[in-house]
């Protein structure tokens, strides 16, 4: 009777899917070697699980592969007992990563075995040979990593295209870039529109009623737009970390419509190039969204007469050729200033008050003279201060066509009531 009874998981992976489609592909190989390996020791009470645990087309280099992290849950469940791999770079090639697969291993009772490199945690030996192997292992795949970049880099800067993304307007054929003829007079169509009208919106509106779609086949937005003006690929050139080199395809547009729209860019620009945004407190950030079109709304604005207007705009409505959107932008200190008055108004109300006094452990009296006059307490505030007890009690602000809607946390309470005593008692 075979005793020690060892339960085997066979774990495969190959970084590309390229040829897994075939009848007899790489992983079903190390599957085999695997299953020859546990079969020589069934005297030992080894068996090998059904359990397929493969990963196609995903790189040693991350343990986020959906076969592994099943495998991990399974042996941290105590449902194996060994796990056998064709190769020590088929877990993985990170030496950081298998160290902490090692102790994780250590941790649930779990050893692994690989085939081909006779390699066995159970002993000191095979731990040994183990660390010696992955510094190999990381060594190999970095070296391999530099040169990739290495090339790439060397590439960009005779103007080559290394692939990625196949911008709008052309085709590849042997790896080069050559122009589509259609798209690339759509191209050209861009630039010329947006030179003349100064803005992206007619060049997107343009496109759109002539049926033109993206390369991903979905309607053309500003952003877009905004892409294929700034992309150095159709003027003839290659951009790479920051310096220009003269490209080996064919450019599709002129130097001089080029320039043109890079000068209309820079004086539509909402800052100088190269200068951070204006900083400006938004409260509301992050909290606030679009009732109608369930989007985020973020902070914007804009200034008249050398005053400066803030406004909270719907993200999704602003992005659209055609804005659609019936709520589009609010007044910043308008929807701050009824978030506020509503939330004084349901603190001063006597069933709030209770609510608060139970949940914080404090007299209903302190209760209520704390929150007696939440508006002027606000004043007072700094915006930093502001914003934390915001986040604190809200959770939600949906701005709707004819009003707002606000959800509290109620959890917060207590961290609102020391912040109202700090600031009575400072004063």
């Amino acid at each position: 009777m075979i005793k020690n009874r060892k339960r085997c998981a066979i774990y495969t992976r190959k970084s590309v899917e390229e040829g897994l489609d075939m009848d007899f592909n790489t992983l079903d190989a190390q599957r085999l070697a695997a299953e020859n390996y546990i079969a020589s020791q069934a005297a030992n009470g080894w068996v090998c699980l059904p359990e397929h645990y493969d990963d196609g087309g995903f790189s040693g280099g991350t343990l986020e592969r959906p076969a592994l992290q099943k495998l991990l849950k399974d042996a941290e469940h105590g449902l194996v007992d060994v796990i056998v791999i064709y190769k020590l770079d088929r877990l993985s090639r990170s030496i950081c990563d298998f160290a902490e697969l090692s102790k994780k291993f250590d941790a649930w009772g779990v050893s692994f075995v690989s085939v081909t490199q006779e390699i066995n945690t159970s002993t000191s030996s095979g731990r040994m040979m183990l660390n010696i192997l992955m510094t190999f292992a990381q060594y190999e795949r970095e070296i391999i990593a530099e040169r990739i970049r290495d090339k790439m880099s060397a590439s960009r800067k005779r103007g080559q295209w290394v692939g990625g993304s196949i911008p709008f307007g052309y085709i590849t054929k042997d790896r080069h870039l050559i122009p589509d003829k259609e798209r690339a007079e759509y191209v050209k169509q861009m630039f010329d529109t947006f030179v003349k009208t100064k803005s992206t919106h007619p060049v997107a509106r343009m496109l759109n009623e002539k049926g033109v779609l993206t390369r991903q086949g979905k309607p053309w937005m500003t952003s877009h737009i905004y892409r294929i003006l700034n992309n150095h690929t159709y003027v003839g050139e290659v951009l790479y970390k920051g310096n220009i080199y003269p490209g080996e395809h064919k450019a599709l547009i002129s130097r001089e419509t080029w320039d043109a729209a890079q000068q209309i860019l820079t004086e539509n620009a909402p800052v100088p190039r190269g200068r951070p945004s204006k900083p400006r407190y938004a409260m509301l950030k992050g909290l606030i969204r679009c009732g109608h079109c369930d989007s985020a709304m973020g902070p914007t604005w804009t200034k008249r007469h050398g005053r400066q207007y803030n406004y909270y705009m719907c993200l999704k409505d602003s992005k659209q050729v055609e804005h659609t959107c019936p709520v589009k932008a609010v007044n910043a200190g308008d929807v701050e200033i009824t978030v506020i008055r509503q939330l004084g108004t349901m603190f001063r109300t006597p069933s709030f008050i209770s609510m608060v006094a139970r949940q914080a452990n404090l007299r209903v009296n302190d209760v209520r003279e704390a929150l007696s006059n939440i508006e002027e307490f606000w004043d007072v505030l700094f915006p930093v201060e502001r914003d934390k007890i915001i986040h604190l009690l809200v959770e939600e602000v949906i701005v709707y066509e004819t009003g707002i809607d606000i959800k509290i946390k109620t959890e917060g309470m207590r961290g609102l009531i020391k912040e109202v005593q700090n600031a009575a008692n400072q004063d």
